[in-house]
């Protein structure tokens, strides 16, 4: 369902560690008018996170409820919680002409993909798998096996980049963003050619 004036909804995924959350942050900066979507999640908020702000924080049977409802536009089990995408702010911001972005994984992108084909997907990465690992272990929140999971997980995430329409390589933030302001502005078309 395209949204009014041309506005169109992107999906945004990229492993934990890969700065997809930066490179948002810097579009959104520039470009006010585009509106980023909050996804619902049964997991506690992390010290400082607010609630509408960072995520949407539900019990268990209130997220049951919504994906009963069809509340969702796609949601997902990650690393033991529920994440999902509430569908009318979404469609809100659509209809009043607004671009959205969506932070998904790979299986939420997909799920996106299946209900909405217009959705354009884009996959930021590392420039190496090497170098996710040392961005997560300088973060110095994960534990050994946290890592190694969150590694196993960002593995089979770039394996699955060719379901894209666009990837970025995240080498650099500023060459990142200008990437995605390309893609948001519709004047990136072609998959492949990466941010160097």
């Amino acid at each position: 369902m395209p949204g009014a004036d041309g506005a169109r909804l992107f999906v945004v995924s990229g492993p934990s560690g890969a700065g997809k959350g930066t490179v948002v942050r810097g579009v959104l900066s520039r470009r006010p008018d585009v509106w980023l979507s909050v996804s619902a999640t049964t997991r506690p908020a992390r010290p400082g996170e607010r609630h509408g702000v960072d995520y949407r924080f539900v019990s268990q049977p209130d997220f049951m409820a919504m994906r009963e409802r069809g509340d969702l536009l796609e949601s997902a089990m990650v690393y033991g919680n529920h994440y999902g995408t509430p569908r009318r702010p979404v469609d809100h911001a659509l209809a009043q002409g607004r671009d959205v972005i969506c932070e998904l994984d790979v299986q939420g992108a997909v799920s996106v993909k299946r209900a909405r084909p217009e959705a354009v997907l884009v996959f930021v990465e590392p420039p190496s798998l090497d170098d996710l690992f040392l961005r997560l272990r300088g973060r110095g929140t994960e534990d050994p096996p946290s890592l190694s999971k969150r590694m196993k997980a960002a593995y089979e995430e770039v394996k699955n980049k060719g379901l894209y329409d666009h990837i970025v390589v995240n080498d650099a933030i500023d060459k990142a963003v200008e990437r995605l302001l390309l893609i948001l502005d519709g004047t990136e078309t072609r998959k492949g050619p990466r941010t160097q």
